[in-house]
């Protein structure tokens, strides 16, 4: 069972939460359209997102001084647990070195969306795998690899990302 409750936070996190929902709403919707209308639909919205991550990437990869090293990414992507992005996803533990860069989310706008939607468990975990093919794509524009561990869709209490060389 899913647990993904959302902290308090300042009025600008709350808003991009409601942005980030906003993107899964559609997302989630275009994946029920489509599946709806027989087609299979996995494959092709894994594409998109993915090269959509790889555009991310590449626009990350050009605001770092050295994109071989994983602390630049790491600045580049999420700055520290003071900026928005990281505050909307409740992110702790945002760690980097030369070649890995690690951070747990303790709670997800999309599942919300998704969960508003009234989307299964499981369909859930599907579609967040399918949205971590953003993370994958900035990850392979960066020359990295992103593994997945635990995420809030799979029932845990946090998603562990750790992107590396």
């Amino acid at each position: 069972m899913i647990q993904n409750i959302a902290n308090p936070v300042a009025e600008i996190v709350s808003v991009n939460r409601a942005q980030i929902e906003h993107r899964a709403t559609w997302m989630g919707l275009i994946y029920d359209e489509l599946v709806k209308a027989g087609i299979d639909a996995e494959p092709i919205i894994r594409r998109a997102i993915k090269r959509c991550g790889v555009m991310h990437g590449e626009n990350f990869k050009k605001q770092c001084a050295d994109p071989s090293n994983a602390v630049d990414f790491k600045d580049a992507f999420l700055g520290d647990e003071t900026k928005v992005g990281p505050q909307s996803f409740n992110m702790s533990d945002i760690k980097a070195d030369q070649d890995n860069v690690t951070v747990d989310f303790h709670y997800c706008a999309l599942v919300s969306a998704w969960q508003k939607l009234g989307f299964s468990d499981e369909t859930c975990e599907l579609l967040c795998d399918m949205a971590m093919d953003g993370d994958r794509g900035i990850a392979e524009a960066m020359g990295l690899t992103l593994n997945l561990g635990d995420t809030i869709a799979k029932g845990c209490a946090t998603c562990k990302l750790h992107f590396h060389k």
